[in-house]
């Protein structure tokens, strides 16, 4: 399990280390990459149900570590494009709320659903997500480099879910990931909030 854990924080270290090499000024395209960098960690409803999106893979286990997470990126970075692009989608808002109320519900309750079905869900879930970080590009920031940003730190909020995932059941063995759960939880009836806010 300590090699999992292990291999968890290099994956999210590594998947950190170029946003932090190149989120400062004087990259070319390090404005657009820090504007993209800074939209999933500056709000606490894209923060929440990123790192869900990892605890839940995490509590799936096996495949679902790496494919959960992943199909959140690529359909996110496909929901970005239609916000870029000036697409119309109804109920962004009420959709990245529900996405906080429904993953945290998952966790809490330790739902062991299909990869596929979890992807799936993960999926609907992300073409809000981009769908909103794309429609919020600044128009002095390169598409491309927004764009890149956006999805590493998505990446690696999903890392860092992942990671907490498993360094919760690992020590909360005896308690059936009750850390986890609780999070889960706390999350939801964030989401609850957010959504009738």
């Amino acid at each position: 399990m300590r090699r999992s854990l292990l291999r968890a924080a290099l994956a999210g270290a590594s998947v950190l280390a170029p946003t932090l090499a190149l989120a400062h000024p004087g990259h070319g395209d390090a404005f657009g990459f820090a504007a993209g960098v800074g939209h999933p960690v500056g709000g606490l409803d894209h923060l929440l149900a990123m790192v869900m999106v990892g605890v839940f893979a995490a509590q799936l286990g096996g495949r679902a570590m790496w494919a959960v997470p992943a199909t959140f990126v690529a359909v996110m970075a496909l929901g970005g494009g239609l916000g870029m692009a000036g697409v119309a989608l109804p109920f962004v808002e009420t959709g990245i709320a529900l996405s906080i109320v429904v993953l945290g519900a998952a966790v809490a309750l330790g739902v062991k659903a299909p990869v596929a079905a979890a992807m799936a869900l993960v999926g609907v879930f992300a073409t809000f997500h981009g769908y909103a970080h794309g429609a919020e590009a600044p128009e002095t920031a390169s598409g491309a480099a927004y764009a890149a940003g956006f999805l590493l730190a998505t990446a690696a909020l999903h890392a860092a879910g992942v990671g907490f995932g498993l360094l919760t059941a690992k020590l909360s063995a005896a308690n059936g990931g009750l850390v986890a759960r609780a999070a889960g939880g706390l999350a939801a009836l964030a989401g609850v909030v957010i959504l009738l806010g």
